[in-house]
C-alpha cells in the first residue's frame, strides 16, 4: 500500500507520527484529491503494525440510514458486547451490530455503549485506530455517537478521518468534534499533485501515461487533481486523433459536467442502471435484480472506470461519481426511479426513504408508512432521524385529519428533545402548541415547559408554559394530572408545589395513571409538606418508593436521598444515589448523571467523607463542562469544601461571584446557598457581626420563599454562634427558638448537636450557669455515633472548651480543646483545628506533665489492659477507633511502656483510677 502512495510521503509521516502519539489526525481537500487514497494506507500501515483498526467509509446516501456507519465500524468488536451492563448490550445488539430486539433503546445508551466498546478495546492492550473516511457524510447518530465516545475517552485513542474541504485557507469545525478536547488535532490540508506524481497516477489508473507535453496541459487543466486529471485523460483518449499542441483539451466547466459526458455515452440501458445504483443507500445486486436491473447492464460503466460490480453490490470508483450521477438525473425522472425502487426493496426503512422522496402531495398511505417508520427508528434510538421521518409523515398527512397531522408533528418535537435537540424541540413545541388546540396544543406546552426546565431557561418559563398546558386541557383528566405533576417539581414555593401533588395524585391514582409520574407526584407531596413546616408523613415516602418499582422517576428521583441525607442517613442517602447513578451510567444519561454526583459530592460532605466528596464534585464539574452547564452547584460545593479545609480566600471569592449571580438571575436557590457560604466564611475568619448579618439575609431570604423547613440547609447554629461573638444575644435567641422549633419538627442529629452547642454558648454568653448546658452537650455528642456528623460532634468539644476557658477551668478546657484539634485534624478541617488551639492558647500556664494521664487516656487504657479491643472501646466511650488509638499511643508514651500486655503492671504501679477527674465527654467539670 506504501508503494501505491504517489507524491504524499510527507504527508504520510506527519500523520502517522501523530497517529502514534496517539492524537486525532484530519486529512482535508477537496473532492478527488487523494484523501482517501492516503487514509487507506495509513490504515493498512497500522494494521500491519498490530494496531486494532475500527473503520468505516460512509457515503451520501447512507446518511439517511441511522447507525449504518457506526454498525461497519464496531462490528469487529461483537465479541466484547457481552459484558457490557444490560441497556448497553440491547443497544449494541439491536442497533448498532443490526440484530433483531424487541427493547426500545435511547439514544444516549447507544453513545454510552459506543464509549464502553472502545474502552473495552483499549483495556486488551495495544494501539486502537479509528478511521472514517468521508466524515461529514457519516449519518447523523452515528455522528452523535461517536463523537460522544470520542470526546469522553480522550486522546488515549488514535482517531483518523477526511474530509471534502472547498479551500485550505479557513478550516472549518472539523467533524467528530476532533478539534474539542480530544488531543491536540493534526490537520493535514492535501495540495494539488505534480506533473511527476501524475504520471504514476494516469499510468496506474488509466493505463498508459500521455507523453511529457501532453501531461503538464492536463495536470494544469486538471488543477493537479488526480480524479480530474484521470477523467481529463479518460476523456483525452476517447478522441479520434490526439489533440494537437494548440487545441484545447475536451475538459468541462466542470467535474459533474465532465462525468455526465461520460454518462451520457452510455447506453441507455446502462446508464438507467446506474442512476438506480446511484439512488440506492447501498446498491444491492439483489435490490437492483428485483428493479429488472442485471449485473451485465453494468458493463459499459464498468469499462468507463465508473463503477465495479462485486458479488453483492455495486461500488462506485469515487464517492464524486454516485454524487455526479444523481445530480444529472431530472426531478420528474428522479421521482419515478424512486417510485420503482420503493415497490422492491427489501429493507423497510430504505423503501420508506424513496417513498418520501416520490410523494410531493398528501398521501395517507404514505403518511402511514412514514410514522411506522419514524416509530422503528424511535425504537431503535435514531430520535433525530425519527423527527425527520415523523415530520414529513405530518406534512402528508391529509389536511382533514387534524389529530393525526398534529400527533406527528409533535411526536417530531418529542423526538428533537430526546436527542438533545433543545432548540430545535423549542421551535417545534411552540409552533405545534400555536397551530392546534386541545389536547395536542396542552402536549405540546407540556413539552416546552420540559424543555425549559432541562434548558435551564430563566424566567420562570417552565411554570409558564404548564401553566398554559393546564389550561388547555380538559380539568380532570389523566393529561391534567401529568401536568400538575410536572409543575410541583417546576414550582420551588412549597404550598403551591404541594397544592398541584395533590392533585396529580388524585387524577393519577388508579387504572391508566402513569405509574412513574404518580410516585414522583408522591414524592414531592412529601417533600413540599415537610418544606412547608409539616410533620413529616413518611408513610408518603414509602408509598412512592413502593409504587415506583424499579423504575425511579426523572421527576423526582432524588428526593429520598434529599429526605436521608437532611436526616443525617449518609448510608442511605449514598446506596440511593448510587444506584440511580449506576443506572443513568449505563444508560448514558449524562444530565441525570451530573446531578447525581453533585448530591453524592454534598453526601459526603456532610459526612466528613471529604476526600470523596473531592472526587464526587470533580466528576461532576467535568461532567458540567461537557454538557455546558453554569457549574453553580459544583462550584458552590467546591467552595464549601474549601472553607471546611482552611482555603478561604478560595471559599469567600465562590461565595461572592454566587450572591452576585442570584442577585443578577433573582434566583433564591442561587442567592440562598452562596449567602449560607460567605457567612460561614466570615465565622471562620472571626468577623461574627458581617457573619451574622449574612445569616440574617438568608433567614429572610427562606421565611420570604415561605421555606420554613428548607431541608437542605442547616445555618441556625452557626448564625447562633456569629450572634454571641457579635453581641447580639437577642437575635441568637430568636434564632434558638427557631432552631428548636426544627428539631422538634423533625429531630435530627444535627438539631440535637447545634441546640446543644448553641445553648451552651448562650448560657456562657448571658451570664448563665452553663454547666446543665455543657451537661446536655456531653449528652449530645454521646448520642450521636463518631461516624455521622464527624465535624458537628468536634465542634461541640470546641464549644466545650471555649465555655470552660470562659469559667476558668483550665484543665477540662485544655483536654476539651486539645481533643477537638485531634478530631478536627483527622478531618482535615484546618481552619477548625487552629482555632482549637488558638483558644487553648489563651488558657496561659504549662500543660500537665507528660507523666499525668488524662481521665479520657485512663479510661481508654484501663479498658485496654482489660483486653478490649480499639472497636470495643470505642463503641463504650463514644468515640471513634481512631481516637482510641491515638489516646493509647500518648498512654504508651507517659507510662513509658510500648505495647498493650505491659499496662496492667503500668496502671498498677501508678495507683487507683481517679474518677473524679474532668473528661471531654463530661463537660460540665467541677460545679461551683
Amino acid at each position: 500500500m506504501r508503494r501505491a502512495l504517489v507524491g504524499r510521503d510527507e504527508l504520510f509521516d506527519q500523520a502517522w507520527r501523530s497517529l502514534n502519539e496517539p492524537g486525532p489526525v484530519l486529512l482535508e481537500g477537496p473532492a478527488g484529491i487523494g484523501k482517501t487514497a492516503l487514509l487507506r494506507v495509513l490504515v493498512a500501515e497500522a494494521a500491519a503494525a498490530g494496531w486494532r483498526v475500527l473503520s468505516c467509509a460512509p457515503t451520501e446516501c447512507e446518511g439517511d440510514l441511522p447507525f449504518a456507519a457506526l454498525a461497519d465500524l464496531l462490528r469487529p468488536l461483537a465479541a466484547l458486547t457481552a459484558d457490557l451492563p444490560r441497556p448497553q448490550r440491547v443497544a449494541a445488539e439491536t442497533v448498532l451490530l443490526t440484530r433483531e430486539g424487541d427493547e426500545p433503546v435511547d439514544e444516549r445508551v447507544i453513545g454510552a455503549a459506543t464509549r464502553s466498546l472502545l474502552e473495552a478495546v483499549l483495556a486488551m492492550g495495544g494501539s486502537v485506530l479509528v478511521a472514517v473516511d468521508d466524515a461529514p457524510w457519516l449519518d447523523r447518530p452515528s455522528e452523535r455517537a461517536l463523537r460522544f465516545a470520542l470526546r469522553r475517552i480522550g486522546p488515549k485513542l488514535a482517531t483518523l478521518a477526511s474530509s471534502r474541504t472547498d479551500n485550505g485557507t479557513s478550516p472549518r469545525a472539523a467533524p467528530l468534534g476532533l478539534d474539542a478536547g480530544v488531543g491536540r488535532l493534526t490537520r493535514l490540508w492535501l495540495t494539488p499533485l505534480g506533473v511527476n506524481a501524475l504520471h504514476h497516477v494516469l499510468r496506474e489508473r488509466v493505463g498508459t501515461a500521455p507523453n511529457r507535453p501532453l501531461l503538464a496541459r492536463i495536470a494544469r487543466e486538471a488543477g493537479g487533481n488526480p480524479l480530474v486529471a484521470i477523467e481529463v485523460a479518460r476523456a483525452v483518449q476517447r478522441l479520434p486523433h490526439p489533440p494537437e499542441p494548440a487545441q484545447d483539451l475536451p475538459v468541462a466547466s466542470s467535474m459533474h459536467q465532465l462525468l455526465g459526458e461520460v454518462l451520457a455515452g452510455l447506453p441507455a440501458r446502462c446508464r438507467a442502471a446506474v442512476r438506480m445504483a446511484a439512488l440506492l443507500g447501498v446498491p444491492l445486486l439483489r435490490d437492483l435484480a428485483a428493479a429488472g436491473v442485471s449485473p451485465g447492464a453494468f458493463d459499459a460503466a464498468e469499462e468507463a472506470g465508473l463503477l465495479v460490480v462485486t458479488p453483492l453490490r455495486v461500488e462506485f470508483a469515487h464517492p464524486v461519481y454516485a454524487a455526479a450521477v444523481r445530480a444529472g438525473i431530472p426531478p420528474g425522472v428522479r421521482r419515478g426511479l424512486h417510485r420503482r425502487l420503493a415497490e422492491v426493496v427489501a429493507d423497510p426503512d430504505e423503501r420508506v426513504r424513496h417513498l418520501a422522496l416520490c410523494t410531493t402531495t398528501a398521501d395517507p398511505v404514505v403518511a402511514d408508512a412514514l410514522a411506522a417508520a419514524a416509530a422503528r427508528q424511535h425504537a431503535r434510538g435514531a430520535a433525530e432521524a425519527a423527527a425527520n421521518l415523523y415530520e414529513a409523515a405530518g406534512r402528508l398527512t391529509p389536511t382533514d385529519d387534524r389529530v393525526g397531522h398534529g400527533e406527528r408533528l409533535l411526536a417530531a418535537a418529542r423526538c428533537r428533545f430526546d436527542c438533545g435537540d433543545h432548540p430545535g424541540a423549542r421551535t417545534a413545541a411552540e409552533a405545534v402548541a400555536a397551530a392546534f388546540t386541545g389536547d395536542v396544543r396542552a402536549e405540546a406546552l407540556l413539552l416546552r415547559a420540559v424543555v425549559a426546565w432541562s434548558a435551564d431557561e430563566s424566567g420562570g418559563t417552565a411554570v409558564e408554559a404548564a401553566g398554559r398546558a393546564l389550561a388547555a386541557t380538559t380539568p380532570g383528566t389523566p393529561l391534567a394530572g401529568r401536568i400538575h405533576a410536572h409543575l410541583a417539581l417546576f414550582v420551588d414555593l412549597p404550598e403551591p408545589a404541594r397544592a398541584h401533588a395533590e392533585a396529580a395524585i388524585a387524577l393519577l391514582t388508579g387504572p391508566g395513571g402513569d405509574r412513574g409520574l404518580l410516585a414522583a407526584a408522591l414524592l414531592q407531596l412529601f417533600f413540599n409538606e415537610v418544606r412547608a413546616g409539616e410533620p413529616p408523613r413518611t408513610e408518603l415516602l414509602d408509598r412512592a418508593l413502593e409504587v415506583e418499582g424499579p423504575e425511579p422517576s426523572w421527576l423526582a428521583g432524588t428526593i429520598p436521598a434529599i429526605w436521608w441525607k437532611a436526616v443525617d442517613e449518609p448510608a442511605r442517602a449514598r446506596a440511593r444515589l448510587q444506584a440511580l447513578l449506576d443506572r443513568a451510567a449505563a444508560r448514558g444519561d449524562e444530565p441525570s448523571q451530573y446531578e447525581l454526583l453533585k448530591h453524592l459530592g454534598e453526601t459526603e460532605l456532610l459526612a466528613g467523607h471529604w476526600s470523596a466528596a473531592e472526587r464526587h464534585i470533580a466528576a461532576a464539574r467535568d461532567l458540567g463542562e461537557l454538557l455546558g452547564t453554569e457549574l453553580t452547584a459544583e462550584t458552590w460545593l467546591a467552595g464549601s469544601l474549601d472553607a471546611l479545609r482552611g482555603r478561604l480566600d478560595a471559599a469567600a471569592r465562590v461565595a461572592e461571584a454566587g450572591i452576585r449571580r442570584g442577585e443578577e438571575l433573582d434566583d433564591d436557590w442561587c442567592r440562598r446557598i452562596h449567602l449560607q457560604l460567605g457567612a460561614f466564611v466570615a465565622l471562620c475568619v472571626g468577623r461574627m457581626a458581617e457573619a451574622a448579618a449574612g445569616y440574617g439575609r438568608l433567614a429572610a431570604t427562606v421565611d420570604r420563599m415561605g421555606l420554613t423547613e428548607p431541608l437542605a440547609q442547616r445555618f441556625e447554629p452557626d448564625w447562633i454562634e456569629a450572634c454571641v461573638g457579635a453581641g447580639h444575644l437577642a437575635t441568637a435567641r430568636a434564632a434558638l427558638e427557631r432552631l428548636a422549633q426544627r428539631h422538634r419538627r423533625v429531630p435530627r442529629p444535627w438539631t440535637l448537636l447545634g441546640l446543644a452547642r448553641s445553648r451552651a454558648l448562650l448560657d456562657s454568653a448571658g451570664g448563665v450557669d452553663p454547666s446543665a448546658a455543657l451537661d446536655d452537650l456531653a449528652a449530645a455528642r454521646a448520642a450521636v455515633a463518631p461516624d455521622v456528623l464527624p465535624l458537628d460532634r468536634a465542634r461541640c468539644l470546641l464549644v466545650a472548651g471555649v465555655v470552660h476557658r470562659r469559667l476558668r477551668r483550665k484543665r477540662p478546657a485544655r483536654e476539651a480543646l486539645e481533643a477537638a484539634a485531634a478530631e478536627f485534624d483527622a478531618l482535615g478541617a484546618t481552619a477548625f483545628a487552629e482555632r482549637a488551639r488558638a483558644e487553648a492558647a489563651r488558657l496561659g500556664g504549662r500543660p500537665p506533665a507528660p507523666s499525668d494521664l488524662t481521665a479520657t487516656e485512663e479510661r481508654v487504657a484501663r479498658l485496654a489492659a482489660q483486653g478490649r479491643t480499639s472497636r470495643a472501646i470505642a463503641d463504650e466511650l463514644f468515640v471513634s477507633p481512631k481516637t482510641v488509638e491515638t489516646n493509647l499511643s500518648r498512654v504508651y508514651r507517659k507510662l513509658g511502656i510500648s505495647r498493650r500486655a505491659e499496662l496492667g503492671a503500668a496502671l498498677a504501679r501508678a495507683g487507683p483510677p481517679a474518677m473524679a477527674r474532668e473528661t471531654p465527654d463530661s463537660f460540665a467539670g467541677g460545679r461551683p
